[in-house]
This record gives structure tokens, sequence and C-alpha cells, in this order.
């Protein structure tokens, strides 16, 4: 499977930017979509996740009410709408696929398939 992720850039606080990762390759050995991001000199944090088949939704409570995540079948891709940004959600951020359990899909070890990363940088 590769994860090819897009979409970061520069934006104000309180602005809005969607990311993107396309997934190819042999995706049904995957069951969730997920998002990880990693701020300078911190460690790689869950952000939010999508189960490819039920589209259940879960998400970090720190991004709770200002992200969302969806995917679209028909493309293998899975976006995240970042709304209300603050200089706190500057990061790189990293697109994971993966068939972790329920409980363990905010580890990234879980995850087999990782994307490059994209940054994404907020002013204040």
């Amino acid at each position: 499977v590769q994860l090819q992720a897009s979409g970061g850039g520069l934006v104000q606080a309180g602005g809005s930017l969607r990311l993107s990762c396309a997934a190819s390759g042999r995706t049904f050995r995957t069951d969730f979509m997920a998002w990880f991001r990693q701020a300078p000199g911190k460690e790689r944090e869950f952000v939010a996740a999508i189960r490819w088949s039920a589209g259940n939704t879960y998400y970090a409570d720190s991004v709770k009410g200002r992200f969302t995540i969806s995917r679209d079948n028909a493309k293998n891709t899975v976006y995240l709408q970042m709304s209300s940004l603050e200089a706190e959600d500057t990061a790189i951020y990293y697109c994971a696929a993966g068939r972790p359990i329920l409980t363990a899909i905010h580890i990234s070890s879980v995850y087999h398939y990782w994307g490059q990363g994209t940054l994404v940088t907020v002013s204040s």
C-alpha cells in the first residue's frame, strides 16, 4: 500500500485547510486510515481515524469539533478538513493505514503503511 499525502501549507490562525491522502496498491489490506501529526520536539500524536467500510470516525480530544475526517472509497482517498486552526496545530501531518483493533487506533506503531507527511504551519 502506498500513501500520498498533500494539502499542507501556511494558514493564519482561525483559518481552514484540507489535507488529502490517496491510497494505492493493495488497499484491501487496510481497515483504518488515520492522520497523525508531529510538532517540532514532540512525539507523533493521533489526530483522527476512519474505518474504510462503515465510515466510523474517531478523533483526538484536541481536534474534536474542529477537524473532520472523511473518505471517498471510489478514489481511495481520505481527507482531513481542518477548521479554526490554532498555532498549536502546527506540525507535519502524516496519513497512515492499517488493521488495528479499535482500542489501538490511536497508537502509531500499529499502522503498517505511512505517507510522506505534509507540513501545516499556522501563524498566530
